[in-house]
């Protein structure tokens, strides 16, 4: 494994433990928070399983801001019957204007949603054939969008195992839609380094996260395993940066917070699973065959459950905010070191 850039000086994050009293709360009868975007002033915007996304002011007010059809997008160009048949917001990103990418987990393709709840499709198919179960949206600096497909099942649910690697990678720029990465076991978050020299890939089922180095041309080369290969109970979702270039890290279903540091050590930041319903999921992933749902709804834990994404925000982005598939709010805390700026917060 290579190692990558850190800051100078010792590592914050180690000996770091999430203090469970200084957790505080925002946000109220959310549905489904599975990501959260945070902007310099302090907003939040949570995805939302109502068909769109929450703002959510710094004092606390909110507001739902629905998906609805672009009068100006010809949804006959599209595959879908409806735009917000079985709409199910999951990834988020922010268009260079503001608007709201969205990997829409329940119409399986990518939307792009004004700050008004407008909404027209982006991508639904490649090379002719359906998208797939789209998890995860992304922009870089150079405004090319990269989307990850988690599996080709449907119910996702089915996909919940140990043995399938149907998931992919999708770039989308000015020359169209392609797949640049494919085998991976559930792909979800992705995330740049500083310098987006790196691409780095949460591979749910794999338990692990697996980079790519970045060619000018979009396309990925010198794929390898970050950090450890099995990052324990759980499976990883979520990731993000913090500015000396530790990988923060949601392992759901055992509802663990963890982190990669630069030199590919395992540091745990929180662990607030049930310790026996933990159990039992592992054991049921140990055979290879799809989890039952039954076992995975009796996992999770009171602080946000099934963790799912850990974003940095406030003023100086040591502000982290955690969303969970079956979380009603957002819980916060403060963190000894600041989040790496991701690209709207540079433009």
């Amino acid at each position: 494994m290579t190692l990558i850039r850190s800051s100078a000086g010792p590592n914050p994050l180690r000996g770091f433990q999430v203090d469970r009293t200084s957790i505080r709360r925002i946000g109220r009868e959310l549905r489904r928070p599975e990501c959260i975007l945070a902007e310099p002033d302090g907003t939040l915007w949570a995805a939302d399983a109502r068909g769109g996304v929450v703002r959510i002011a710094s004092d606390g007010s909110q507001q739902m801001i629905c998906q609805t059809p672009d009068p100006h997008f010809d949804l006959s160009k599209s595959s879908a019957h409806s735009l917000l048949e079985g709409t199910l917001p999951n990834g988020l990103a922010f268009a260079r204007n503001g608007d709201f990418l969205i990997s829409n987990f329940g119409t399986d393709r990518l939307e792009r949603m004004t700050r008004s709840g407008a909404t027209s499709v982006l991508l639904d198919r490649i090379d002719g054939q359906p998208l797939g179960k789209v998890n995860f949206v992304l922009r870089d600096s150079r405004d090319r969008i990269w989307i990850t497909v988690s599996t080709m099942i449907n119910p996702w649910s089915e996909a919940i195992n140990s043995t399938l690697a149907d998931g992919s990678i999708v770039l989308l720029d000015e020359k169209g839609a392609r797949v640049v990465a494919d085998g991976f076991r559930f792909t979800n978050e992705i995330r740049f380094d500083a310098r987006e020299e790196w691409l780095y890939v949460a591979e749910t089922t794999g338990k692990r996260v697996t980079r790519f180095r970045v060619r000018p041309d979009g396309s990925l080369t010198d794929r390898e395993v970050f950090g450890p290969s099995n990052l324990g109970a759980g499976v990883i979702d979520g990731i993000a940066f913090d500015a000396y270039g530790n990988l923060w890290a949601t392992m759901i279903f055992s509802d663990r917070l963890v982190a990669i540091t630069p030199e590919g050590d395992l540091l745990e930041l929180l662990d607030d699973g049930d310790p026996e319903a933990t159990a039992q999921f592992e054991a049921a992933f140990a055979t290879g065959a799809p989890v039952p749902f039954d076992v995975l709804l009796e996992c999770g834990g009171p602080v946000c459950n099934w963790l799912a994404s850990v974003t940095f925000g406030g003023a100086d982005l040591s502000t982290v905010y955690l969303g969970g598939l079956r979380a009603t709010d957002i819980p916060f805390f403060r963190s000894p070191v600041a989040g790496l700026p991701m690209v709207h917060w540079r433009q």
